[in-house]
């Protein structure tokens, strides 16, 4: 297994330009990472030449880079508007087409629909087919690149579309693209799924990505609320070799803050210094617990 983590545990915003980029290939090579999972927004409006300065620092370092994407509803593929879900496929055609500049196979996230949902509309028969009909176009072009999109499974509080993995799983079959598969997280699993173990069994090779936080999104091993050995036993089964992206949020305020609902500080006002030794302790945690046990 590869481990990561999403570019947002040390800021407030979701704003990240090249050079804040630049900083946390260096920081977290430092600290021991596999993977950095950037904005996939952020490539999309990236021109090629600050793409090949992340590429070539990526390279440097023995990095990878996997692009996470939440879709503002403009980009809607569940949309029951025929000009939005035709600004979805363009969207995400691009992002697709620029991701091999940054030797990046794996977009995630709920690109099936917008993030976070706002209810306004709950028809979950018609969001699957449109959104279906959009992702078998793009599982094609991703196919054609050897890229993986792995499609999130959220809980009922951000999504009415894909909340347990036996539904994703059901779901990917009928897009039947063998790029399009699915990311489960154990933040969102803990919620839906009766057994996060035989959630992971259940998916096999239809796991694709896993984010991995605590109940209340610390990072993994801050408080156990979720029992890590049985989720290394559950990936060793399915013989799990990809992915493992921490997705923490400790930190209130700003649009981060406000987008995940963290309405109160979780670090224990951490000063950058605790910050970072927080995340060397659990990244160190997930490579002592997901090892191999002989």
């Amino acid at each position: 297994m590869q481990f990561g983590t999403l570019y947002s545990y040390w800021n407030k915003e979701w704003d990240c330009n090249t050079a804040d980029y630049l900083k946390l290939i260096e920081k977290i090579s430092s600290i021991g990472f596999d993977i950095l999972e950037i904005n996939a927004d952020h490539v999309y409006h990236m021109p090629e030449s600050d793409l090949k300065k992340l590429n070539d620092l990526r390279n440097q370092h023995g990095l990878k880079f996997t692009l996470n994407s939440g879709p503002s509803k403009e980009y809607d593929m569940a949309s029951d508007n025929k000009v939005i879900r035709q600004q979805a496929i363009q969207y995400y055609t691009k992002i697709l087409e620029k991701m091999p500049l940054l030797k990046a196979n794996t977009l995630i996230g709920a690109i099936y629909s917008y993030w976070p949902c706002d209810f306004t509309s709950t028809n979950k028969e018609l969001a699957w087919k449109n959104s279906i009909a959009c992702l078998r176009h793009l599982g094609q072009i991703a196919e054609d690149l050897n890229i993986t999109i792995a499609l999130e499974v959220l809980n009922r509080n951000e999504t009415y579309i894909l909340t347990n993995c036996q539904e994703a799983v059901d779901y990917c079959k009928q897009i039947n693209s063998k790029s399009v598969k699915i990311l489960l997280d154990t933040y969102h699993m803990n919620i839906e799924e009766d057994s996060i173990p035989d959630a992971i069994r259940y998916a096999g090779d239809w796991l694709a990505h896993l984010h991995v936080g605590e109940n209340n999104r610390k990072l993994p091993g801050m408080n156990n609320t979720i029992d890590w050995p049985a989720v290394a036993a559950a990936l060793h089964d399915i013989g799990y070799d990809k992915g493992v992206v921490m997705e923490p949020f400790i930190l209130n305020g700003g649009s981060v803050g406000n987008a995940i609902r963290v309405w109160r500080d979780l670090s224990n006002n951490a000063t950058p210094q605790q910050m970072d030794n927080y995340i060397i302790q659990s990244l160190n945690f997930l490579r002592k617990t997901f090892a191999i046990k002989n």
